[in-house]
């Protein structure tokens, strides 16, 4: 009961700061002896801090400031992604206090080689936070690849990386701070609930960077299927006897609606720019005719797996995040056109498909966060004061 009496307090001091004790007294329906007693536990957590006494407008002794601590508590995000790797730094507030992103090829080099590079990026992040004040609780990293429930610290496949039963543990430089891996696509459909205006409590959210991930939140919790293995939109077939597949099938979206397959329908090749989709969205924003086909094919092959999982599903809403956030303009007028062909069953609102608002961001963002959300749901994570 007391954990869920400080998850109660702590989710009202972060959700309506400035708070006094007698405020949130009234705010979750505790007695002021019972918030006072639980406030004073958030402090020697390092949760919560409280200011010198303000007027309230009240009559009686004014009231002190309750807020959530920014020099505290906080979670470290990291990724590993086919051509760069990144860290950040997230407080209790749910603010980025430390963003770094590192550009390098990833793809065919050992694990233990990009594990390493990854964990002193990891390193220099957490020192950059301490300097500002802040205490690393957790750390998870976002990549590329399936990520099973069990065992833990597993990575059972990342096939755009070339890595097949990767255990963190077996190559992280520190065993103190091994961080917890996760589906990249999962991470970013958990920022995307977590930190923007998400009103949808059941969708799907549909990434892509060199490969596709989805992930779907039902009822505002992640599926993660059985074993860890939901989510693998990229390899629903979407042409039966087309294209082979690096995963051994064929006709999968990746091959219709990836990175390389758009690059190489708008005759681009994927080392032509250190950017790519920046630059298809320049040229697609230029009129460039190819580009605006190979986009539109790849919409339409979008829309067509996105039917079935709406079919299948009923979500509130459909996310496109990762890269499609950036080229949502020119993909989103096939992906609906599709959809209104195909979803017949259910009513189907267009405007229930939509980009993200965190964009590439996201699954770096929702590995940070993911700590932050633990300590807010179970404060006595923290270690007492």
């Amino acid at each position: 009961m007391r954990r869920q009496n400080l998850s109660l307090v702590l989710g009202a001091v972060a959700g309506h700061s400035p708070l006094s004790r007698a405020d949130v007294a009234g705010r979750v329906g505790l007695t002021r002896a019972a918030v006072s007693s639980l406030v004073d536990e958030l402090i020697g957590r390092g949760a919560v801090t409280e200011a010198a006494a303000t007027a309230s407008g009240r009559v009686g002794r004014p009231g002190r400031a309750l807020a959530v601590n920014d020099r505290g508590p906080a979670g470290l995000g990291l990724e590993i992604g086919v051509t760069h790797v990144g860290a950040c730094v997230v407080d209790l507030r749910g603010e980025p206090r430390v963003w770094r992103r590192v550009e390098r090829e990833n793809a065919g080099r050992p694990a233990a080689e990009v594990l390493a590079r990854t964990a002193a990026l990891a390193t220099d992040a957490q020192a950059e936070a301490e300097a500002l004040g802040l205490r690393v609780e957790g750390r998870v990293l976002a990549v590329p690849g399936v990520v099973p429930n069990e065992p833990a610290g597993l990575v059972e496949r990342a096939p755009n990386l070339g890595w097949c039963a990767v255990r963190l543990a077996d190559h992280w430089p520190d065993p103190d701070t091994v961080p917890e891996p996760e589906n990249e696509a999962n991470l970013g459909a958990l920022a995307e609930y977590w930190s923007t205006e998400q009103t949808a409590r059941t969708f799907v959210h549909v990434s892509a960077e060199t490969g596709i991930g989805a992930a779907l939140v039902i009822d505002g919790r992640l599926f993660r299927g059985a074993r860890g293995f939901a989510g693998e939109l990229g390899h629903i077939p979407v042409q039966p006897d087309g294209v082979p597949c690096a995963c051994g099938a064929r006709g999968c979206l990746e091959q219709y609606a990836g990175e390389a397959a758009v690059l190489r329908e708008a005759g681009l090749t994927p080392h032509e720019a250190a950017d790519p989709v920046a630059l298809l969205a320049d040229r697609a924003a230029a009129g460039h005719a190819a580009t605006l086909g190979a986009l539109d094919r790849a919409g339409r092959a979008l829309g067509l797996a996105l039917a079935s999982a709406v079919e299948l599903i009923d979500p509130d809403g459909l996310v496109l995040g990762g890269a499609y956030a950036e080229l949502a303009d020119w993909l989103l007028p096939s992906v609906r056109a599709e959809l209104a062909a195909r979803v017949s069953v259910r009513p189907w609102a267009p405007q229930a498909l939509r980009p993200s608002a965190l964009g590439r961001r996201g699954p770096l963002l929702g590995a940070a966060l993911t700590t932050v959300r633990r300590i807010m749901t179970d404060p006595m994570l923290l270690p007492a004061g």
